[in-house]
């Protein structure tokens, strides 16, 4: 397979960076380093770019809707894997890379996923703002493993342009992938209507979800899905409170996991003129029916505060209750009320 010059660049500078890391940052725990090889399927809206770099296989245009498995393993750093494990948990992504692309038909994917889920049903992820394609996998394997959901486990991946500077782009493209996004939600609760969905989104894809559900509730009322976590949703709190009694009758719960310290959040609240749903200190007896996970108590698992969801063994083991075990807020360990509606997430003692 032709390399190209990124692919000798990665591994010198993830050199240089991991060495300095083990120098002056804390080792992490051997849970929060540890990287399998992970497959999971796929559903994107991004165009075929025909390269040769399976990471490389899609580009950051609109497109019709493509399917398939995505392979991501962890970079032979060879003499220099002792680094690795001794890397703080923010740069296990880093350490990845996605290993093959193979493309199907939507169909078969399913079908595929039919096998595998067993008694849960599946669960969509949809990612946020600033994803590449290749980028995007890295993190799906992250969150898969992190909150326990292989086997289940379907990423959802519009044509975001992979580039910080492109944000009012990549708000375009999310909200012209939102119809697609909400006909594949229909159909997964159609396909699995003996299961349970389940819908999870982060930063601006959380939006993307929201508006998605809206869809849904208005074209099948009488749809039911499952769990919906919104993770440092990058949404205006008052437009999903207004948008809520709308959704809130088609799935069994929302949780919403918010901080303070979230840096992403904080630019978005100046560039917009208003509060993010996914920061601390929101109103939240206005959305009562959600239940508002508030993290800043956490240590900060990456220099954002924004990626939590795949860095933080506490919020994974969290989403795994949520998500796998069907426990509501104040039947899941390591959470203490502070209010009707809010609860407060600690970290594990030795984290």
């Amino acid at each position: 397979m032709k390399t190209t010059p990124f692919a000798f660049a990665r591994p010198i500078g993830m050199t240089i960076i991991l060495c300095a890391s083990v120098c002056v940052l804390p080792l992490p725990s051997e849970a929060q380093t540890e990287i399998q090889t992970l497959e999971f399927p796929y559903f994107t809206l991004r165009n075929r770019t025909e390269s040769p770099e399976p990471g490389e296989a899609y580009g950051d245009e609109r497109s019709d809707l493509k399917a398939g498995h995505c392979r991501v393993g962890e970079l032979d750093l060879g003499v220099l894997s002792p680094f690795a494990k001794a890397a703080p948990a923010f740069m296990r992504e880093e350490l990845l890379r996605v290993q093959d692309i193979r493309e199907m038909d939507p169909a078969a994917v399913l079908d595929g996923l039919e096998t595998t889920t067993g008694a849960r049903g599946p669960a969509i992820y949809v990612h946020g703002y600033y994803i590449s394609f290749e980028k995007g996998c890295r993190r799906a394997a992250l969150l898969q493993q992190n909150a326990g959901l292989e086997g289940r486990f379907l990423w959802f991946s519009w044509p975001s342009d992979g580039s910080v500077a492109y944000y009012t782009h990549d708000e375009a493209d999310l909200y012209w992938s939102v119809p697609d996004l909400a006909d594949t939600i229909i159909e997964l609760e159609q396909r699995f209507s003996a299961k349970t969905v389940d819908v999870i989104a982060h930063s601006l894809g959380a939006r993307g979800v929201v508006l998605a559900l809206y869809e849904v509730a208005n074209r099948q009322p009488d749809i039911r899905l499952g769990r919906v976590a919104l993770l440092a949703p990058d949404m205006d709190f008052e437009i999903f409170a207004r948008m809520l009694p709308r959704i809130e009758p088609i799935v069994d719960s929302i949780t919403v996991y918010a901080a303070s310290g979230d840096k992403p959040l904080a630019l978005s609240k100046q560039f917009h003129g208003y509060p993010r749903l996914g920061e601390s200190g929101n109103d939240v007896s206005k959305i009562g029916s959600v239940e508002v996970i508030d993290l800043s108590d956490l240590p900060s698992e990456s220099p954002t505060g924004h990626l939590y969801h795949i860095y933080s063994p506490a919020v994974g083991e969290d989403l795994r209750q949520l998500l796998n075990e069907r426990k509501p807020a104040s039947e899941r360990s390591g959470l203490a009320s502070e209010g009707n509606n809010l609860w407060q997430l600690k970290s594990a003692e030795g984290d």
